[in-house]
């Protein structure tokens, strides 16, 4: 059974390819994230939406953190999202400025979500991986100074430039 998406890479795969190119693990975050901007009600998926999935299935991801009481305070940042911090964002398109704004973009998607959905398969290229991982992701919304993710992350007193750097020491260890 082929694992399927709602994301199209900016190289303009089919959204079915992008499975054969994620982990199993990543490939449930991104539909946990898929269902949890549907729930809130939100246009497309944002980075804050795909760091909530990785936060709640990934504990190599929580392990990347500085401990659980860093993770518990993430969490529930982000569980706030909904009932009062991050409503500001409801029914804004989520773009960082990271990268430019494309014409259409990928439907369902903030550009800044598919940026680091992007720079996650970029991670995994790099180090000669078929496909990209949970720490992929991780990384790439760490490297988006100005996305809602990295906004909750420093909100819960996270140093994303020290987590930069952990996690680019770090070897993946998923194929």
């Amino acid at each position: 059974m082929q694992n399927r998406t709602a994301y199209s890479a900016g190289d303009g795969s089919a959204p079915e390819d992008l499975g054969d190119r994620l982990t199993v693990e990543l490939a449930s975050v991104v539909s946990a994230a898929r269902r949890r901007a549907s729930r809130d009600g939100d246009r497309q998926v944002d980075t804050a939406h795909l760091l909530h999935g990785l936060l709640e299935s990934d504990p190599a991801v929580r392990a990347a953190f500085d401990g659980g009481p860093q993770v518990a305070r993430l969490l529930g940042y982000l569980v706030q999202r909904s009932i009062g911090y991050g409503l500001r964002w409801h029914g804004a398109v989520e773009d960082s400025g990271a990268v430019p704004l494309v014409e259409g973009g990928v439907p369902g998607w903030s550009p800044a979500a598919a940026a680091a959905m992007d720079g996650a398969l970029d991670r995994a290229h790099a180090r000669y991986a078929t496909r990209a991982g949970c720490l992929d992701l991780l990384a790439a919304l760490v490297d988006d100074p100005e996305s809602r993710a990295v906004e909750v992350l420093r909100r819960a007193g996270v140093d994303t430039g020290r987590l930069a750097a952990r996690l680019d020491g770090e070897t993946p260890g998923q194929e």
